[in-house]
């Protein structure tokens, strides 16, 4: 392998990282990501597509630089304007980031497709690797959960004004601010909550670490709306396979309702960050993040590994 790579394909991390040859504090920290319109809105969509494209590059503590746009939009049969309003929106969102985009590309596509490849600067001493936790690290979650289910209710026509109002809103939500804080803390390792949920990416990150972890789930906040989705079972299908390809090692303990067990499964898109941070650091780094008005709860601890991999209780 060259040398060079610091972080490639053999770990479950968020983005690559690449050292610049002859700068030894200096790394390229790079991701892609795109994916089908999520809200009817499209100046919307762009803008929580660009957010959930930046946020691989904030979960490794990497400050993004440049993006390239990639499309998929029809030949026919759907207006320009559409396709205007997702780029402006997207790039209302890099702007934000202090992010240029350079360049792209499209292709003719039935579906409409739209993301970015993101480029940025890292220092390759101080990444926020998903497979650094330490036992007695407390884990700190930046967002609330829900957007899958909210998503699907909506799709259905049975979502509320109020939580589709609330997971845009936390979908259009950069991750620089907490990013920028655990950099100032003594924070192991951290991941963006995304397609595989809350569980799926705790999975990962104690099977990478050599930890356990264990997850209060009442500590965990759901966005409005989102109990009641799950309730009424608008449960997308990335959830049921989440289950599949987790459960086996997640063991919850009695008492915690069905909704709340398939919103910890719940695909996010642009979700918040997962912390495990130093307990000597954590309470100060959450007062922090609570005063950027970042929605932050400590939901758990990471323990020495044992059986089951991931305990919820």
């Amino acid at each position: 392998m060259d040398p060079n790579v610091v972080v490639g394909f053999d770990t479950a991390d968020d983005a690559g990282v690449y050292r610049l040859p002859g700068q030894p504090d200096l790394a390229l920290v790079q991701t892609v990501d795109f994916f089908t319109p999520i809200v009817d809105d499209p100046f919307t969509f762009g803008q929580i597509a660009a957010a959930n494209s930046l946020s691989d590059i904030y979960a490794m503590g990497g400050r993004p630089l440049t993006a390239l746009s990639i499309v998929g939009f029809p030949n026919a049969g759907a207006s320009l304007e559409i396709l205007e309003n997702i780029l402006r929106g997207g790039l209302s969102k890099m702007q934000e980031a202090g992010c240029t985009v350079i360049g792209g590309h499209s292709i003719g596509d039935e579906e409409i497709k739209f993301g970015y490849a993101v480029t940025g600067l890292i220092n390759p001493h101080r990444i926020l690797a998903n497979s650094s936790a330490r036992p007695g690290d407390r884990l700190l979650l930046t967002k609330r959960l829900g957007t899958g289910v909210i998503g699907t209710a909506l799709k259905k026509s049975r979502a509320s004004e109020e939580s589709v109002r609330a997971a845009v809103e936390s979908m259009c939500a950069l991750n620089h601010e907490a990013s920028e804080l655990a950099l100032k803390y003594e924070v192991h390792a951290a991941t963006d909550i995304t397609g595989f949920g809350l569980l799926g990416h705790a999975r990962e990150m104690a099977a990478g670490s050599g930890v356990s972890l264990v997850i209060d789930s009442s500590q965990v906040e759901f966005l409005p709306g989102a109990l009641d989705a799950a309730r009424e079972g608008h449960l997308p299908g990335g959830l049921k396979r989440n289950i599949e390809f987790v459960s086996g090692c997640v063991e919850f303990s009695d008492g915690i309702p069905e909704p709340v067990r398939n919103l910890l499964y719940d695909p996010q898109t642009s979700g918040g960050l997962l912390l495990s941070c130093s307990p000597s650091d954590a309470a100060r780094l959450l007062v922090d993040l609570q005063d950027r008005r970042i929605p932050a709860r400590e939901i758990g601890t990471a323990i020495e590994k044992t059986k089951p991999l991931i305990s919820v209780h």
